[in-house]
């Protein structure tokens, strides 16, 4: 009888062409690294599911995987799966909390939102300490602008403004539940978004277009235009990679009920 394993792991992104494998083959991904851990710890073919996918240079905090096994995990042993796997992973990945999930339990497919981060550095130079985690601008920002503009994202509507061309999807309609930018110390920006879910790019592009809107020093209400032209060339360029953070996925509670955790801290 299979196990089903789900489980959460931290990545900083640089270095990797993104979560999904990609051609050419000498790129290397995030999951590419953990499916070959996950087979040198369990000895067979892992295929691996995730979340979602995040672009090159994007980091996560708790991307959710889940993977299949033959072998029979038993969480009265508690066994450190985690430790396990983090020995054979690089020091940039690191898996952090694990449990056997019922057989209806899908990391993509069972996503009900997710929570992600962007952070900014708004100062004369750029850092020589954040430059991997973080975007920078030189010129100043007026971060009530930023708060202004992002209302006009909060509910459902069609955010292909902000989709970039790729992954093929079949509608563009989003709901976000939350968008607030916020200083989180002196000089760092930081916005705030969670939705039902994001289109590719979309995060990156409309952190861009509200910088875009600000720079050019249009009203807070332009936001609200370009998200109903639906035209990708009204909106903004994307914000920079490593400024991006993939910080919680949500799950229906009856299913993390049904989970249970192997080596509980």
């Amino acid at each position: 009888m299979n196990t089903k394993v789900r489980f959460t792991v931290a990545y900083d992104g640089t270095g990797f062409c993104g979560w999904q494998k990609q051609k050419p083959e000498d790129q290397i991904s995030v999951a590419q690294v953990i499916e070959e851990a996950l087979q040198k710890v369990f000895a067979e073919k892992i295929v691996l599911f995730a979340s979602g996918r995040t672009d090159a240079g994007v980091h996560a905090l708790n991307q959710v995987c889940h993977f299949t096994t033959s072998r029979k995990l038993d969480p009265a042993k508690k066994w450190d799966f985690a430790w396990a796997l983090n020995s054979q992973l690089p020091a940039s990945i690191v898996v952090k909390k694990a449990w056997i999930a019922p057989e209806e339990f899908h990391a993509t497919l069972s996503a009900t939102h997710k929570t992600y981060r962007y952070l900014l550095i708004n100062q004369p130079r750029p850092s020589a300490h954040m430059n991997r985690y973080a975007a920078w601008e030189r010129k100043p920002i007026e971060l009530s602008h930023l708060q202004e503009s992002s209302k006009f994202l909060i509910g459902e509507h069609d955010f292909k403004s902000f989709q970039s061309v790729g992954t093929p999807v079949k509608d563009t309609i989003r709901e976000i539940y939350q968008a607030e930018w916020a200083l989180r110390k002196p000089g760092v920006f930081q916005f705030t978004v969670t939705g039902s879910g994001f289109l590719k790019q979309m995060v990156r592009n409309i952190v861009g277009t509200a910088l875009m809107i600000e720079k050019k020093g249009h009203s807070p209400e332009e936001m609200a235009k370009i998200i109903a032209a639906q035209d990708r060339k009204k909106a903004g360029p994307p914000a920079p990679a490593q400024g991006l953070y993939l910080m919680k996925v949500y799950y229906p509670e009856e299913l993390n009920n049904q989970c249970v955790e192997l080596f509980p801290n």
